[in-house]
């Protein structure tokens, strides 16, 4: 028995590596054009299969012209890569803004990838910010923050407007406004030029500041910190002293460090921990002396346990008595809709419905997702054996209504306000990087009438977005990676015309001289209008 698992241990581990191998080769070869050819129709037909909402934003007919132009270009074999860069934005003229499509990475057997994993890319350090058409260091979680504030001009002598232009075409917004993509492109500026330019181990960037221009080469370096002489003299000195005798903590010691550690767990758990950034997805305070104006920052609807947040927060404006909540959803990209419903009641006087019925192109989307052809053996194994399950959980779920299926979503039943639920004046920060489930609140605060909202309009379109579950989906011969939304997830309120955001009351617009002076113009406005 021990030879027989050895030996399948063996032919598993030479197959994983040919698979490495392979798919390494395959993606960067030529593809023929009759190959690529056939990529566009396969990728166009799962769209078909399992997009509700496809022509939502573009007509059938333009679609299948722009593909069938797409094809007609593409007369010599090209690798995956240029593949990628003459799809992306055929893909990006659908305007589902929750429909992406990525290259495919290159692979990397376990010993490369544990030496991989011990070293950091200096570059992925910077966060960016595209402000007045240029791009802006927003900060760094490394220890150098001198590049904080700097304009940056070019990567590996290429003009970061050109990259910007091209950026903007690969990716979309839900339905027509533009707001998005001058936030996301700034935003996830690392991720479109990681895509575009493959792994990387070292890029030159040109910074200017009042002061003058340079250029800083970013590396790929260990994660340990280096020992400068001064650190290596110092622990010299401390061997030559003699040690000093290590004092045993005693239980109530020990104790107390639990007790810290649990509440430090429960607090990371809470407010939801940011591990990169060391800063919290939630956030909540008072702003001034007194407790007259409260303020709610949420970067996210994904992790962490929600619900103690928001009952904690609601206690202590009730306890209070606060006059003034913001909200803060800025650079927002959404998460869970459960989440969104749960913070909306707390917002509300009024018995209240969040979602419709989700529509969706088959009855199958659970098992859409779990038999993709991205999907591990073991998982699509497992969800054959299920396949009843499956199946009776979507007759019950599922209805034909009009010639369409929709998904009876939980949150689509009548919910009723929480009894924390606050009733004074609100106050709503957004930006083109509010996006997919805080937009679906936004569109509830909006639609009642319930909230002041400033900022500029949101990238998440009023009318809803097509997300929930999503199918990963790998074109067969070049290897890329669609994703696909498979239910629609809107509000029972509906705006004309269709395909545009949350837009302000008060439009706002930063500049990158607010940002070098700290301003936060959008909150001075609010906080001054409240004494007026």
């Amino acid at each position: 028995m021990r030879s027989i698992v050895l030996s399948l241990l063996i032919v598993l581990c030479m197959g994983s590596c040919r698979s490495v191998k392979t798919h390494n080769h395959t993606i960067t070869k030529l593809h023929s054009a009759e190959a690529l050819h056939e990529d566009v129709d396969k990728l166009y037909t799962q769209l078909k299969r399992n997009h509700p909402k496809l022509y939502q934003y573009i007509t059938k007919q333009d679609l299948e012209f722009k593909l069938d132009s797409l094809k007609q270009s593409i007369t010599t074999p090209l690798t995956s890569k240029a593949f990628y860069r003459k799809l992306a934005p055929v893909f990006a003229t659908i305007r589902q803004g929750h429909l992406s499509l990525r290259p495919a990475r290159k692979r990397y057997k376990k010993k490369d990838w544990k030496v991989l994993k011990k070293k950091k890319f200096e570059f992925y350090e910077l966060d960016f910010e595209y402000l007045d058409e240029k791009l802006w260091v927003k900060r760094t979680v490394g220890k150098d923050s001198s590049y904080v504030g700097a304009e940056v001009l070019r990567i590996d002598g290429t003009p970061v407007k050109s990259l910007i232009e091209t950026y903007k075409t690969r990716f979309a917004s839900d339905g027509y406004n533009t707001t998005l993509h001058n936030r996301a492109v700034g935003r996830f500026f690392k991720v479109f030029y990681v895509r575009d330019r493959g792994f990387l181990d070292s890029l030159e960037v040109t910074f200017r500041t009042p002061d003058s221009t340079y250029s800083k080469m970013f590396k790929r370096v260990s994660k340990k910190t280096k020992k400068t002489p001064k650190d290596t003299l110092n622990a010299k000195q401390d061997s030559l002293k003699p040690p000093t005798p290590k004092k045993k903590p005693s239980k109530a010691d020990l104790k107390a460090r639990q007790l810290a550690k649990k509440k430090k767990r429960k607090t990371n758990k809470v407010y939801g921990y940011i591990s990169r950034s060391k800063e919290y997805t939630r956030n909540f305070k008072f702003i001034g002396t007194d407790s007259t104006v409260a303020y709610m920052k949420v970067r996210g609807f994904s992790n962490g346990n929600y619900k103690t947040f928001y009952k904690e927060s609601f206690q202590k404006i009730k306890t209070l008595k606060t006059k003034h909540l913001i909200i803060d959803l800025r650079d927002n990209g959404g998460g869970r809709v459960a989440e969104v419903q749960y913070l909306y009641s707390f917002l509300t006087d009024q018995p209240f419905q969040f979602t419709e019925k989700s529509e969706v192109a088959n009855r199958w989307p659970f098992l859409k997702v779990l038999t993709s052809n991205t999907t591990p053996i073991v998982v699509k194994s497992i969800a054959t054996l299920l396949t009843p399950l499956f199946v009776g959980h979507s007759l019950f779920k599922i209805k034909k209504q009009d010639d369409k299926l929709y998904y009876n979503l939980r949150d689509s039943k009548l919910k009723q306000p929480h009894a924390l639920h606050f009733d004074g004046e609100v106050y709503v920060l957004i930006n083109g990087n509010s996006f997919s489930a805080s937009s679906l609140i936004a569109t509830h605060l909006k639609a009642t009438q319930r909230a002041t909202f400033v900022g500029e309009e949101t990238g998440g379109a009023y009318n809803g977005c097509v997300a929930g579950f999503y199918k990963m989906y790998e074109l067969p011969a070049t290897k890329l990676i669609a994703r696909i939304g498979l239910m629609q997830l809107e509000a029972p309120y509906k705006q004309e015309p269709d395909g545009y955001g949350i837009r302000p009351d008060v439009e706002i617009l930063p500049t990158a001289k607010d940002r070098a002076a700290d301003r936060d113009v959008e909150l001075e406005w609010i906080l001054k209008n409240m004494k007026h």
